[in-house]
Protein backbone atom coordinates (compact mmCIF):
# COMPACT_ATOMS: atom_id res chain seq x y z
CA UNK A 1 0.00 0.00 0.00
CA UNK A 2 1.29 3.64 -0.67
CA UNK A 3 2.32 5.41 2.06
CA UNK A 4 0.60 9.21 1.43
CA UNK A 5 2.35 12.40 2.48
CA UNK A 6 -0.04 13.94 5.02
CA UNK A 7 0.25 17.87 4.93
CA UNK A 8 0.13 18.87 8.67
CA UNK A 9 -0.01 22.47 9.65
CA UNK A 10 2.64 24.25 11.04
CA UNK A 11 0.41 24.91 14.34
CA UNK A 12 -0.13 21.20 15.28
CA UNK A 13 3.62 20.46 14.47
CA UNK A 14 4.70 23.07 16.60
CA UNK A 15 2.10 21.76 19.35
CA UNK A 16 3.64 18.50 18.94
CA UNK A 17 7.18 19.45 19.19
CA UNK A 18 6.33 21.72 22.28
CA UNK A 19 4.60 18.59 23.63
CA UNK A 20 7.99 16.46 24.26
CA UNK A 21 8.21 12.97 24.92
CA UNK A 22 5.68 11.32 27.47
CA UNK A 23 4.17 15.09 28.66
CA UNK A 24 0.56 14.78 28.68
CA UNK A 25 -0.31 17.46 31.23
CA UNK A 26 0.13 19.97 28.26
CA UNK A 27 -3.49 19.58 27.09
CA UNK A 28 -4.70 20.75 30.59
CA UNK A 29 -3.45 24.33 29.73
CA UNK A 30 -5.74 24.16 26.78
CA UNK A 31 -8.87 26.04 27.57
CA UNK A 32 -10.25 24.82 25.04
CA UNK A 33 -8.64 21.07 24.75
CA UNK A 34 -11.50 17.82 25.39
CA UNK A 35 -12.37 17.33 29.47
CA UNK A 36 -11.43 21.06 29.67
CA UNK A 37 -14.33 23.22 29.53
CA UNK A 38 -17.54 23.56 31.61
CA UNK A 39 -19.25 22.52 28.49
CA UNK A 40 -20.05 18.74 26.88
CA UNK A 41 -16.48 18.06 25.57
CA UNK A 42 -16.65 15.79 21.99
CA UNK A 43 -13.79 14.79 19.96
CA UNK A 44 -14.47 14.47 16.34
CA UNK A 45 -12.60 12.44 14.12
CA UNK A 46 -12.64 13.86 11.06
CA UNK A 47 -14.78 17.19 9.54
CA UNK A 48 -18.17 15.18 9.13
CA UNK A 49 -18.44 13.90 12.59
CA UNK A 50 -17.36 17.75 13.52
CA UNK A 51 -19.82 19.12 11.63
CA UNK A 52 -22.76 16.83 13.40
CA UNK A 53 -21.11 17.57 16.44
CA UNK A 54 -21.47 21.04 16.02
CA UNK A 55 -24.76 21.25 14.26
CA UNK A 56 -26.65 19.19 17.49
CA UNK A 57 -24.76 19.87 20.24
CA UNK A 58 -25.04 23.88 19.42
CA UNK A 59 -24.07 26.21 22.45
CA UNK A 60 -23.82 23.05 24.74
CA UNK A 61 -20.88 21.06 23.05
CA UNK A 62 -17.10 21.99 22.35
CA UNK A 63 -16.11 19.83 20.00
CA UNK A 64 -12.15 19.03 18.92
CA UNK A 65 -11.38 17.11 15.81
CA UNK A 66 -8.46 15.13 15.16
CA UNK A 67 -8.07 15.32 11.69
CA UNK A 68 -6.47 19.08 11.04
CA UNK A 69 -8.11 20.85 8.04
CA UNK A 70 -5.74 19.92 4.85
CA UNK A 71 -5.30 16.06 6.14
CA UNK A 72 -5.97 13.81 4.48
CA UNK A 73 -7.71 11.62 6.58
CA UNK A 74 -8.04 7.93 5.50
CA UNK A 75 -4.22 7.24 7.08
CA UNK A 76 -4.49 9.67 9.96
CA UNK A 77 -1.75 8.89 12.64
CA UNK A 78 -2.69 10.34 16.14
CA UNK A 79 -0.05 11.97 18.59
CA UNK A 80 0.24 11.51 22.19
CA UNK A 81 -1.60 14.64 22.80
CA UNK A 82 -4.63 13.48 20.81
CA UNK A 83 -4.87 10.34 22.58
CA UNK A 84 -4.46 12.13 26.11
CA UNK A 85 -7.83 14.50 24.93
CA UNK A 86 -9.63 11.57 23.89
CA UNK A 87 -9.62 10.31 26.99
CA UNK A 88 -10.72 13.52 28.80
CA UNK A 89 -13.62 13.76 26.60
CA UNK A 90 -17.15 13.07 27.37
CA UNK A 91 -17.61 11.73 24.08
CA UNK A 92 -16.30 10.48 21.01
CA UNK A 93 -17.72 10.48 17.53
CA UNK A 94 -16.08 8.94 15.03
CA UNK A 95 -16.51 6.48 11.63
CA UNK A 96 -15.31 2.92 12.28
CA UNK A 97 -13.28 1.73 9.62
CA UNK A 98 -12.42 5.04 7.72
CA UNK A 99 -9.19 5.72 10.63
CA UNK A 100 -7.55 2.67 11.53
CA UNK A 101 -5.40 4.50 14.13
CA UNK A 102 -8.72 6.26 15.82
CA UNK A 103 -10.67 2.91 15.68
CA UNK A 104 -7.35 1.73 17.72
CA UNK A 105 -6.85 4.63 20.21
CA UNK A 106 -11.07 4.82 20.77
CA UNK A 107 -10.87 0.98 21.63
CA UNK A 108 -8.06 1.05 24.07
CA UNK A 109 -10.08 4.73 25.91
CA UNK A 110 -12.12 4.70 28.83
CA UNK A 111 -14.30 7.36 27.39
CA UNK A 112 -17.58 6.96 28.33
CA UNK A 113 -19.49 7.61 24.89
CA UNK A 114 -18.44 5.72 22.36
CA UNK A 115 -20.22 7.19 19.22
CA UNK A 116 -19.83 5.02 15.60
CA UNK A 117 -21.51 6.47 12.99
CA UNK A 118 -21.19 3.42 10.97
CA UNK A 119 -23.74 1.52 13.35
CA UNK A 120 -26.21 4.27 12.79
CA UNK A 121 -26.69 3.28 9.02
CA UNK A 122 -25.97 0.55 6.69
CA UNK A 123 -22.72 0.35 5.25
CA UNK A 124 -22.41 -1.25 1.67
CA UNK A 125 -19.63 -3.10 -0.59
CA UNK A 126 -19.84 -0.98 -3.63
CA UNK A 127 -17.15 -3.39 -5.38
CA UNK A 128 -13.83 -1.94 -4.60
CA UNK A 129 -12.15 -5.10 -5.54
CA UNK A 130 -13.99 -4.98 -9.03
CA UNK A 131 -11.15 -2.22 -10.57
CA UNK A 132 -8.01 -4.35 -10.13
CA UNK A 133 -6.57 -4.60 -13.60
CA UNK A 134 -2.98 -3.45 -12.95
CA UNK A 135 -1.57 -7.25 -12.26
CA UNK A 136 -0.33 -9.47 -9.34
CA UNK A 137 1.67 -5.87 -7.98
CA UNK A 138 -1.59 -3.61 -7.68
CA UNK A 139 -3.94 -6.36 -6.78
CA UNK A 140 -1.36 -7.24 -3.84
CA UNK A 141 -1.43 -3.45 -2.70
CA UNK A 142 -5.02 -3.41 -3.17
CA UNK A 143 -5.54 -6.18 -0.75
CA UNK A 144 -3.08 -4.89 1.58
CA UNK A 145 -5.74 -2.00 1.63
CA UNK A 146 -8.65 -3.33 1.60
CA UNK A 147 -7.86 -5.26 5.09
CA UNK A 148 -6.58 -2.07 6.22
CA UNK A 149 -9.99 -1.03 5.87
CA UNK A 150 -12.10 -4.19 7.32
CA UNK A 151 -11.57 -6.81 5.26
CA UNK A 152 -10.92 -7.83 1.91
CA UNK A 153 -14.16 -7.16 0.52
CA UNK A 154 -14.44 -3.92 2.65
CA UNK A 155 -17.39 -1.75 3.17
CA UNK A 156 -17.69 1.32 1.82
CA UNK A 157 -17.11 4.06 4.53
CA UNK A 158 -17.84 7.31 3.10
CA UNK A 159 -21.85 7.50 3.83
CA UNK A 160 -21.65 10.90 4.56
CA UNK A 161 -21.98 11.78 1.21
CA UNK A 162 -25.38 10.12 0.95
CA UNK A 163 -27.71 12.97 2.48
CA UNK A 164 -30.28 10.35 3.48
CA UNK A 165 -27.81 8.19 5.30
CA UNK A 166 -25.98 11.45 6.89
CA UNK A 167 -29.19 12.08 8.36
CA UNK A 168 -30.12 8.35 9.96
CA UNK A 169 -26.68 9.22 11.50
CA UNK A 170 -27.28 12.41 12.80
CA UNK A 171 -30.12 11.14 14.73
CA UNK A 172 -28.11 8.54 16.03
CA UNK A 173 -26.04 11.24 17.26
CA UNK A 174 -28.61 13.48 18.76
CA UNK A 175 -30.02 10.27 20.61
CA UNK A 176 -26.08 9.68 22.09
CA UNK A 177 -26.11 13.46 23.32
CA UNK A 178 -29.45 13.41 24.85
CA UNK A 179 -28.68 9.97 26.78
CA UNK A 180 -25.21 11.46 27.92
CA UNK A 181 -26.11 14.97 28.37
CA UNK A 182 -29.95 14.88 29.44
CA UNK A 183 -29.92 18.28 31.20
CA UNK A 184 -29.85 19.86 27.32
CA UNK A 185 -31.81 16.91 25.51
CA UNK A 186 -34.57 19.11 24.33
CA UNK A 187 -31.67 21.73 22.56
CA UNK A 188 -30.07 18.49 21.27
CA UNK A 189 -33.52 16.91 19.74
CA UNK A 190 -34.48 20.46 18.34
CA UNK A 191 -31.12 21.10 16.80
CA UNK A 192 -31.28 17.47 14.96
CA UNK A 193 -34.82 18.20 13.95
CA UNK A 194 -33.31 21.42 12.61
CA UNK A 195 -30.00 19.64 10.68
CA UNK A 196 -32.82 17.02 9.50
CA UNK A 197 -34.73 19.90 7.48
CA UNK A 198 -31.09 21.15 5.80
CA UNK A 199 -30.08 17.50 4.45
CA UNK A 200 -34.23 16.57 3.34
CA UNK A 201 -33.68 20.07 1.53
CA UNK A 202 -30.51 18.89 0.22
CA UNK A 203 -31.79 15.43 -0.97
CA UNK A 204 -34.42 17.03 -2.58
CA UNK A 205 -32.28 19.21 -4.70
CA UNK A 206 -30.10 16.14 -5.24
CA UNK A 207 -33.26 14.36 -6.73
CA UNK A 208 -34.36 17.44 -8.52
CA UNK A 209 -31.03 18.32 -9.83
CA UNK A 210 -30.32 14.98 -11.64
CA UNK A 211 -33.77 13.52 -12.53
CA UNK A 212 -32.99 14.15 -16.02
CA UNK A 213 -29.46 13.97 -17.38
CA UNK A 214 -27.73 13.73 -20.57
CA UNK A 215 -25.45 11.03 -18.67
CA UNK A 216 -25.46 9.33 -15.89
CA UNK A 217 -21.93 7.97 -15.53
CA UNK A 218 -19.31 10.47 -13.61
CA UNK A 219 -15.55 10.13 -13.39
CA UNK A 220 -14.08 10.42 -10.01
CA UNK A 221 -10.13 10.23 -8.92
CA UNK A 222 -11.23 7.79 -6.22
CA UNK A 223 -14.18 5.57 -4.73
CA UNK A 224 -15.87 8.23 -2.65
CA UNK A 225 -18.90 8.66 -3.98
CA UNK A 226 -20.76 4.72 -4.16
CA UNK A 227 -23.74 6.23 -1.90
CA UNK A 228 -24.37 9.06 -3.55
CA UNK A 229 -24.21 7.40 -6.98
CA UNK A 230 -26.85 4.76 -6.19
CA UNK A 231 -28.89 7.37 -4.18
CA UNK A 232 -29.34 9.16 -7.24
CA UNK A 233 -29.50 7.26 -10.04
CA UNK A 234 -25.85 7.60 -10.99
CA UNK A 235 -22.61 5.54 -11.96
CA UNK A 236 -19.57 6.18 -10.28
CA UNK A 237 -16.44 5.10 -11.79
CA UNK A 238 -13.15 5.40 -9.62
CA UNK A 239 -9.89 5.84 -11.17
CA UNK A 240 -8.59 4.43 -7.93
CA UNK A 241 -10.35 1.87 -5.48
CA UNK A 242 -10.53 3.72 -1.91
CA UNK A 243 -7.10 5.01 -1.25
CA UNK A 244 -7.25 8.51 -3.86
CA UNK A 245 -3.68 8.37 -4.22
CA UNK A 246 -2.57 4.90 -5.99
CA UNK A 247 -1.46 4.97 -9.07
CA UNK A 248 -3.95 2.96 -11.99
CA UNK A 249 -2.66 0.56 -13.93
CA UNK A 250 -2.64 1.49 -18.04
CA UNK A 251 -5.20 -1.03 -18.77
CA UNK A 252 -7.63 0.65 -16.04
CA UNK A 253 -6.73 4.16 -17.88
CA UNK A 254 -7.54 2.31 -21.09
CA UNK A 255 -10.96 1.41 -20.05
CA UNK A 256 -11.84 4.57 -18.84
CA UNK A 257 -11.07 6.23 -22.30
CA UNK A 258 -13.39 3.49 -23.59
CA UNK A 259 -15.94 4.14 -21.18
CA UNK A 260 -15.96 7.87 -21.28
CA UNK A 261 -16.54 7.64 -25.29
CA UNK A 262 -19.15 4.78 -24.89
CA UNK A 263 -21.19 6.37 -21.66
CA UNK A 264 -20.61 10.50 -23.29
CA UNK A 265 -18.72 11.22 -19.79
CA UNK A 266 -17.31 15.05 -20.47
CA UNK A 267 -15.36 15.35 -17.06
CA UNK A 268 -12.81 13.72 -14.95
CA UNK A 269 -13.46 15.21 -11.38
CA UNK A 270 -10.73 15.24 -8.69
CA UNK A 271 -10.70 16.34 -4.87
CA UNK A 272 -8.65 19.41 -2.90
CA UNK A 273 -6.97 17.09 -0.76
CA UNK A 274 -5.01 14.76 -3.21
CA UNK A 275 -3.51 15.38 -6.42
CA UNK A 276 -5.19 16.06 -9.67
CA UNK A 277 -1.93 14.89 -11.46
CA UNK A 278 -3.71 11.23 -12.31
CA UNK A 279 -7.24 12.96 -13.17
CA UNK A 280 -5.85 15.68 -15.61
CA UNK A 281 -3.58 13.53 -17.25
CA UNK A 282 -6.40 11.16 -18.12
CA UNK A 283 -8.81 14.16 -18.99
CA UNK A 284 -5.85 15.28 -21.53
CA UNK A 285 -5.71 11.81 -22.94
CA UNK A 286 -9.40 11.48 -23.39
CA UNK A 287 -10.29 15.10 -24.49
CA UNK A 288 -12.39 15.55 -21.17
CA UNK A 289 -12.51 18.33 -18.71
CA UNK A 290 -11.76 18.54 -15.48
CA UNK A 291 -14.04 19.96 -12.30
CA UNK A 292 -13.73 19.32 -8.46
CA UNK A 293 -15.78 16.62 -6.65
CA UNK A 294 -15.31 17.20 -2.95
CA UNK A 295 -15.50 14.17 -0.69
CA UNK A 296 -15.56 16.54 2.46
CA UNK A 297 -13.37 14.94 4.17
CA UNK A 298 -12.31 18.14 5.03
CA UNK A 299 -13.13 21.95 4.95
CA UNK A 300 -10.06 24.50 3.49
CA UNK A 301 -9.71 27.75 2.06
CA UNK A 302 -9.99 25.57 -1.42
CA UNK A 303 -13.51 24.26 -0.29
CA UNK A 304 -15.88 25.85 -2.80
CA UNK A 305 -17.89 26.03 0.38
CA UNK A 306 -17.88 26.90 3.82
CA UNK A 307 -19.46 23.79 5.85
CA UNK A 308 -20.62 20.79 4.69
CA UNK A 309 -24.16 21.96 3.07
CA UNK A 310 -22.36 24.13 0.88
CA UNK A 311 -20.30 22.04 -0.58
CA UNK A 312 -22.81 19.52 -1.14
CA UNK A 313 -24.50 22.34 -3.38
CA UNK A 314 -21.24 22.91 -5.17
CA UNK A 315 -20.86 19.62 -5.98
CA UNK A 316 -24.60 19.21 -7.10
CA UNK A 317 -23.94 22.02 -9.52
CA UNK A 318 -20.63 20.32 -10.83
CA UNK A 319 -22.44 17.38 -11.36
CA UNK A 320 -25.38 18.76 -13.08
CA UNK A 321 -22.60 20.49 -15.33
CA UNK A 322 -20.80 17.39 -16.23
CA UNK A 323 -23.90 15.31 -16.80
CA UNK A 324 -25.83 17.50 -18.85
CA UNK A 325 -28.90 18.44 -16.65
CA UNK A 326 -31.95 19.77 -18.05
Amino acid sequence: MNVRRRRISGIAVTAATALGLGTLSACSSDSSAAGNTDKFDVVASFYPMEYLAEQIGGDHVNVTTLTEPGQEPHDLELSAKQTAQMGEADAVLYLKSLQPAVDEAIAQSDVKTKIDAASLTKLEDHGNVEHDHGGEEHADEHAEEEHSEGGEHALDPHVWLDPVKYAEIAQGVAESFEKADPDHADDYRKNAEALAKKLAGLDTAYKEGLAKTDSKVFFTNHAAFGYLAERYGLTQEAINGLDPESEPSPARIKELQEEAKADGVTTVFYETLVSDKTAKTLAKDAGLKTDVLDPLEGITDKSKGEDYVGVMEANLKALETALGAK
